[in-house]
């Protein structure tokens, strides 16, 4: 056996210190450089819209309260209603408290914790029993970058909460704003169907005062009669939309019972001149998906961080004070122990277990990286159809209009001729039905027109609110 005296002794401790000092000092140096980094996001965006045919004034885009430009005061009252009532926002809401309860208890992981605790023991011969009660703390370093890794998943997870809620938003705004532009279409509709009626009817009147006169044959009258047969038919559909749409927005509103507001028929809202002049990149980029596929990658790097951590040891400290009193033996002692002094959990032998998990960690952010390109391209490519699906449904609407006033101007003739003794009756019918049936065509291509605006400001998505701090290291976008 060695016997050390304690010169020697002091000569093995300090020599010792001096050796954790130096490890620990190269254990620093390994920490601060073994960080994932999270790589730079791509920008696969255009530098401007490849159509650009819309009106040269107007309003520029809003992403806010682009149902505004509507003007209508109920379609606003209905949306500020259903940003409060709406179930699935309430959902929503609930799962990003969640979300955040969640982060704030994860805040905690590398921070000391100290447990309070009490237990019985006994000795191997069962003689004496002893009542323990004690005080332990344990604090595991977060080295090789462990802890930011883990911050940035618990952070990503909050902002990701963040940006459901605001997408089920845009969501429920564009479903409400939608529901809301077909209902008053459909009753615009339906008084003009109501319109192309009677017109119909008296064209009907017509040819049988010309059958009776035999100024007309029978084929003239049932003609006449199957398509009054048909304009009635179609007058029944825009009800069944109203019906439908009331009751949507009910949902949408948190209730099963239809506003009465939206039972008596208004003007159907029309839209201004409008001129998106932003660029993708300054639009598209606030798309729940796209922030979404973002964040991911922070997850992903996150995730990257932990398993690369894993191939190091684990490092921490550990406190413990208990007191033992014996409750059985024949007389009363009090026993105190501390103790304190570092852990370590050292990965030796896993088979490369570990390796093949950092391995699929970093195929993983790689996959994130290509699936945020993919939502990128993909949201430019939605923004560009529906911008072009605008820009034709706004030239549609005009043409509508110039249509209807060539029908206008037509009946105005017509009844003109009429009344000095140039024109009968059926001429008179049928330029009121041309009439009627372009004020349906300018009905539909306003509602169309709207709907496409709704579509459009669907793809540009909505304002994301603030995201959770250091969420996005630098790197991110």
């Amino acid at each position: 056996m060695l016997m050390l005296d304690a010169r020697q002794m002091r000569k093995l401790a300090r020599a010792w210190l001096r050796a954790t000092a130096v490890a620990c000092a190269g254990l620093f140096a390994a920490c601060a450089s073994w960080h994932t980094t999270v790589p730079d996001l791509p920008k696969d965006t255009p530098a401007d819209w490849q159509a650009r045919n819309a009106a040269a004034a107007g309003l520029a885009p809003d992403l806010d309260h682009w149902w505004r430009a509507f003007g209508d005061p109920v379609l606003d009252d209905l949306i500020e209603r259903a940003q409060h009532d709406n179930l699935n926002i309430q959902i929503a809401g609930e799962r990003l408290l969640a979300a955040r309860a969640v982060r704030h208890t994860k805040r905690g992981e590398f921070w000391p914790n100290l447990n309070f605790r009490t237990f019985v023991e006994t000795t191997p011969n069962a003689s004496t029993g002893f009542l323990e009660v004690g005080l332990d703390s344990t604090w595991e370093f977060g080295f090789f970058g462990r802890a930011t890794a883990s911050k940035r998943i618990n952070l990503s997870d909050e902002n990701l909460a963040i940006i459901d809620e605001a997408a089920i938003r845009v969501s429920v705004v564009a479903e409400v704003t939608r529901n809301y532009i077909e209902l008053r279409a459909a009753q615009a509709r339906a008084q003009v169907l109501d319109d192309v009626v009677a017109a119909r009817r008296r064209q009907v009147e017509l040819a049988q005062k010309r059958l009776s006169t035999r100024m007309g044959s029978q084929l003239e009258a049932d003609h006449a009669q199957a398509e009054l047969l048909q304009a009635q038919g179609e007058a029944s559909e825009p009800a069944v939309t109203v019906t439908q749409t009331a009751q949507a927005l009910a949902v949408l509103l948190g209730t099963t019972t239809p506003d009465p507001v939206l039972r008596a028929a208004a003007k159907q809202p029309q839209l201004p001149a409008i001129d998106f002049h932003q660029a993708p990149a300054d639009l598209v980029r606030t798309r729940a998906d796209i922030r979404r596929a973002e964040q991911n990658v922070v997850r992903a790097a996150g995730e990257l961080g932990i398993a690369r951590a894993d191939l190091w040891p684990k490092f921490g400290l550990y406190t413990t004070f208990i007191s033992s009193t014996a409750l059985t033996s024949s007389r009363l002692n009090d026993d105190f122990v501390f103790i304190a002094g570092p852990t370590i959990s050292l990965p030796i032998v896993d088979w490369g277990a570990r390796r093949q998990i950092v391995n699929a960690r970093e195929a993983a952010l790689h996959a994130a990286v290509l699936a945020y390109r993919e939502a990128v391209i993909e949201g430019v490519a939605e923004a560009q159809t529906a911008l072009v699906q605008f820009d034709t449904k706004s030239a549609l609407v005009e043409s509508a209009q110039k249509t209807l006033a060539l029908n206008e101007r037509g009946a105005q003739s017509a009844q003109t001729m009429q009344r000095i003794g140039l024109g009968d009756g059926l001429e008179t019918a049928g330029a009121n039905l041309a009439v009627a049936q372009s004020r349906l065509q300018r009905n539909l291509a306003a509602r169309d027109r709207a709907l496409a605006y709704i579509a459009l400001y669907k793809a540009f998505g909505g304002t994301i609110p603030p995201l959770a701090k250091d969420a996005n290291p630098e790197g991110t976008h």
